[in-house]
């Protein structure tokens, strides 16, 4: 078949950019068009670079953007790949806003849109992460029955709940059955009882989360996998357009993770998967090394490429690293004779053996000292800088076991680096209250728990713990705090139990504390926000947030779970601020340094003593993973995370260890894999004297450190007040939920089920109510216990929502005839960023399917601002801005113009046309530029207004003074609003300068 013309001059194009942009064997793993494909990369090999490359390959070819599904590790990682296709699609002069009919993400969010298409009720699932699946457990604690398995299993509260959790998810990895789980836990005794198990409690939950419409990350995909078995028309309705499926680091999927892939690729052309079995260190959560070392063996004759030139690492390391896990794991693993691409100078490796720990960390806080502000060519543009503070890791096998006097591992370290006076960011080390004014907040909660506290121990308390934290607090704004806490949390007999929202407890107390008067840095900020994080996931969970128990039960949470599941500096992943690194091996992995520290490497710590599995799920179930080495610590995985360990050095390796221990009681053995790596000829075990040829050079961090904004409700609060954005996106506060919480969702989404169930007409009056009764749920609100009596806050709710579909369907009902409404998510590439967000799309189609037309409709459960008691003061620019955002790449991802664009209010059943003209079009993406590159210069003034301020999430932590923009320069252009308006954005149209 000949190619159309301007698809065969994409193709050339695009060939050439691919000949340019990527070495041989990257550009024959791009090009190669057999059916399944293997891309064995080497660490520092350029996987993604290949993996974006060949995306871009394939659209240029032709494909339609919808058949491409690419599988990431981590959001972060789907990012950089999002931006790598971007550049090569405008460097082959195509479209980059083809991005947002594509599927690049991770495996569980892939899982979640396809059960949103198969059911719209799942769009309002709230998803319980680690620490949310904890909460939801502690909250259903009784009722699930969790203590009559404890009483069985042995343990206190939190380790049952976490035992749980661990099963819970286990389980649903290994796609095992709980009847079986059940039937192999039983009590043994032969009497036939209904005695607890954990299969009984796990069917329980499920149970539960189905009817509380909760889900988490491993139910999404196991519900998945079984949905596309069990319906093969589902299935092809699901992913029909899938033809090209990718995988990145497939060495880490597991049994679930690996059958959908399968399933998966039954219904694609091609399958490309990429990885690096030595680098597979996740065996210990449910990871299948074997996936990738025998896929060859379940697909005969498929290609297999080998990316072997590591672009990171100089030749010493890149040949020592090799030499080493090959000697470790030998025949176990995949050959692929890494080489480095190029080999500069100075570079050093070294294996140290200290008398003791406090030398060994000395050393190394003096090695940093000595190579800052030394000269090194980065890689990427070869452009010479001296390094600083954040091209150094200090890496070890735990940092949070404590040593024999106490400490935790990572201590000594982090205190030679203070002491020394260089600054270091704790990655999953600290704990979460370690910062006196987030242990302070915490406690300032706990005084609450029982009584509300006199005036005495609320002084003590100010003065002996506020104070020292918060040096600008206000003595009498506490009493009043709580005072009016006291009244809510403990009311007299028989008064009722309202619910209570603590995150508004978080702010008063915060404004009580005044933060924004102490000049705290952003460390400090980020910490608080974390707090308030936690508060957020307890509120999400807890249907209802009382007196008594439900409140002392978050506090529980926060003195226990919460100390360990949240990590200290999460967003310094993302963000890497100016400081060293200290971190576990497992959070290093996908980054890489000038400099690298492997600390620790003695003898039962680096490796691990082999362990056994400790979980509660029988051994019967788990003897097939067991058997592979999953679950539990094995000499293999161990290998592997030291090899991940080093192979994050680019010219500078340092692996270190001490004789003798804080406390230790004898000597300790050198780690054999540090001994293994000293016996290559590169390796040095002298610690004086520094690499020759060192010279000085500006230090200046590396650019490519930024942290990109990724969505557009991020550049929304941009524009509105960046001091906002920086409040919510950089350190992580989070609004105070409101009472009818998740009501304007449960709406939404029976719209859309409406749309599901009669896609080509328009329903009855009689069919409309069962469908909203049957989808709208509110977590937050109380169920009436006589709804037909006596109907109560929920239950008017419902009705509501169900007048609100009728209205709809009377004033639209031509929505439903030969029209499909779905939910479609756009990608804006700007200023080096991908912009996504997603909008609510009514596409006309023939009686074939096919789109005639598109109409862009932004579904809003508020009012439109008509004058009455409920009237809400609309952001035309916003709402503008989201409809024209989806327009301008509206043809690229449906071949189709939107030739309207409308935000219906479904509250008063109003539409408004929004002009999505090609000015109006450009106008957007402007402001989206603009937004974009005020985030990455980190320019966060204060734009404060009485209009904005007033209703603003942080005004009780905001300083409200007004400031100027520090590097960018004017307004955006204005944005274009309904009735031919224009206004600029909020930062500029409400604003109050300050007044000299």
């Amino acid at each position: 078949m000949r190619l159309p013309e301007g698809v065969l001059r994409l193709a050339m194009d695009i060939d050439l950019v691919l000949q340019k942009e990527l070495t041989a064997a990257q550009y024959a793993a791009a090009m190669d068009g057999a059916r399944e494909v293997l891309c064995l990369a080497c660490a520092g090999s350029g996987k993604s670079r290949t993996l974006a490359y060949r995306i871009a390959r394939l659209l240029a070819a032709g494909e339609p953007p919808a058949s491409i599904v690419a599988f990431t590790f981590t959001e972060k990682a789907a990012e950089s790949i999002k931006r790598r296709v971007a550049q090569a699609l405008t460097a082959a002069e195509m479209e980059p806003t083809v991005l947002g009919a594509m599927y690049i993400g991770t495996i569980h969010a892939y899982c979640q849109r396809i059960l949103g298409v198969a059911d719209a009720k799942y769009r309002q699932y709230d998803m319980l992460d680690e620490n949310r699946l904890k909460l939801y457990l502690m909250s259903n604690y009784g009722l699930l029955g969790i203590h009559h398995v404890r009483d069985r299993k042995g343990g206190g509260y939190f380790n049952a709940v976490g035992a749980v959790a661990d099963a819970w998810k286990t389980a649903n990895d290994e796609l095992l059955d709980f009847d079986a789980v059940a039937a192999a836990d039983g009590d043994g005794d032969g009497d036939g009882d209904d005695d607890p198990n954990i299969g009984k409690l796990l069917r329980s939950i499920s149970e539960r989360m189905e009817q509380d419409e909760f889900i988490d990350f491993s139910l999404m995909i196991r519900r998945t996998v079984e949905l596309l078995r069990g319906d093969s028309a589902m299935l092809s309705t699901a992913v029909g357009a899938l033809r090209h499926l990718m995988v990145d680091e497939y060495q880490d999927v597991n049994p679930c993770q690996e059958a959908l892939i399968r399933l998966l690729h039954q219904q694609s052309d091609t399958l490309f998967v990429v990885g690096d079995d030595d680098q597979a260190i996740y065996a210990w959560r449910g990871a299948d090394v074997a996936n990738i070392i025998e896929f060859p063996g379940r697909y005969p004759g498929c290609a297999v490429h080998t990316l072997s030139q590591n672009f990171r690492s100089a030749t010493p390391i890149v040949e020592a690293s090799d030499d080493f896990v090959q000697a470790e794991l030998g025949a176990s693993r995949t050959v692929k004779q890494p080489v480095a691409y190029h080999n500069p100078t100075p570079q050093d490796v070294r294996v140290l053996r200290f008398a003791d720990r406090p030398a060994e960390a000395k050393w190394v806080a003096g090695r940093i000292g000595d190579l800052l502000g030394m000269a090194y060519a980065d890689s990427a543009d070869g452009a010479v800088r001296g390094l600083t503070p954040a091209d150094f890791a200090v890496l070890m096998r735990s940092t949070r076991t404590k040593e024999q006097d106490g400490s935790p591992r990572h201590a000594a370290f982090t205190a030679a680096l203070t002491a020394a006076g260089i600054p270091y960011s704790l990655e999953s080390g600290g704990g979460a209250f370690d910062r006196p004014q987030v242990a302070v907040l915490r406690d300032t909660f706990a005084l609450l728990r029982n009584e509300s506290p006199n005036r005495n121990t609320a002084r003590q308390h100010f003065d002996e713990k506020v104070l020292p934290a918060y040096p600008d607090a206000d003595f009498n704004a506490l009493t009043r705090v709580f005072t009016e806490w006291g009244r809510l949390l403990h009311p007299a007999a028989g008064a009722g139990n309202a619910r209570l929202y603590p995150q508004r407890l978080v702010y008063d107390l915060l404004a009580a504390f005044r933060p924004q008067r102490s000049g705290f840095d952003d460390t400090v900020w980020r910490d608080l926000g974390r707090f308030s994080r936690m508060i957020l996931d307890v509120e999400t969970v807890y249907p209802h947030i009382g007196a008594d128990y439900d409140f002392g039960s978050m506090l529980n949470f926060l003195q226990n779970p919460a100390e360990r599941g949240y990590d200290v500096s999460t967003d310094d992943l993302l963000q890497r601020p100016d400081a060293v690194t200290v971190s576990t091996v497992h959070k290093a992995k996908g980054l890489e340094f000038p400099v690298v520290f492997v600390v620790d490497a003695q003898q039962g710590r680096f490796p691990r003593n082999a362990g056994s599995f400790s979980g509660w799920l029988p051994g019967a179930v788990m003897a097939p993973a067991l058997a592979r080495g999953a679950y539990h610590s094995t000499r293999d995985e161990e290998s592997r995370l030291f090899y991940t360990a080093v192979t994050r050095a680019e010219r500078y390796l340092y692996v270190t260890s001490a004789e003798w221990l804080p406390k230790g009681k004898r000597s300790s053995a050198q780690s054999p894999y540090a001994s293994r790596l000293a016996e290559h000829p590169a390796a040095l075990d002298a610690p004086d004297g520094l690499p020759a040829g060192l010279e000085r050079a500006a230090p200046r961090q590396r650019s490519d450190d930024a942290a990109y904004p990724t969505n557009f409700s991020e550049i929304k609060y941009y524009l509105d007040c960046p001091k906002s954005y920086q409040f919510s996106r950089r350190y992580g506060f989070n609004p105070v939920i409101q009472e009818m919480f998740g009501y304007g969702k449960s709406v939404h989404t029976s719209i859309q089920k409406l749309h599901e169930i009669y896609p080509d007409r328009r329903p009855t009056v009689g069919q409309i109510e069962p469908v909203v009764s049957g989808t709208f749920h509110l977590k937050h609100v109380a169920q009436s216990r006589d709804p037909e009596n006596n109907p109560g806050p929920y239950e008017r709710a419902k009705d509501s929502a169900v007048r609100v579909a009728q209205n709809y369907v009377d004033s639209h009902g031509s929505d439903f005839e030969r029209h499909r409404a779905t939910e479609v998510v756009f990608e804006i590439p700007a200023q080096g960023c991908v912009i996504s967000g997603a909008i609510d799309l009514l596409l006309k189609e023939d009686a074939g399917g096919n789109i005639l037309a598109a109409e862009i409709i932004d579904f809003k459960t508020m009012d439109s601002g008509a004058p009455d008691d409920d009237a809400l003061v609309i952001d035309w620019t916003e709402l503008a801005l989201q409809v024209q955002l989806y327009a301008r790449a509206a043809t690229q991802v449906l071949a189709e113009n939107a030739r309207t664009g409308s935000v219906h209010f479904l509250k008063d059943n109003r539409r408004v046309n929004i002009p999505v003209t090609a000015a109006a079009l450009d106008a957007a993406i402007a402001n989206i530029e603009w937004a974009v590159e005020g985030i990455l210069a980190g320019d966060f003034p204060m734009r404060p207004h009485e209009a904005k301020c007033s209703g603003c999430d942080f005004q009780a932590i905001c300083a409200r003074t007004p400031q100027e923009f520090g590097t960018l320069t004017g307004p955006p252009p204005p944005l274009h609003l309904p009735d031919n308006d224009t206004a600029t954005a909020r930062a500029f149209s409400q604003y109050q300068p300050a007044r000299h």
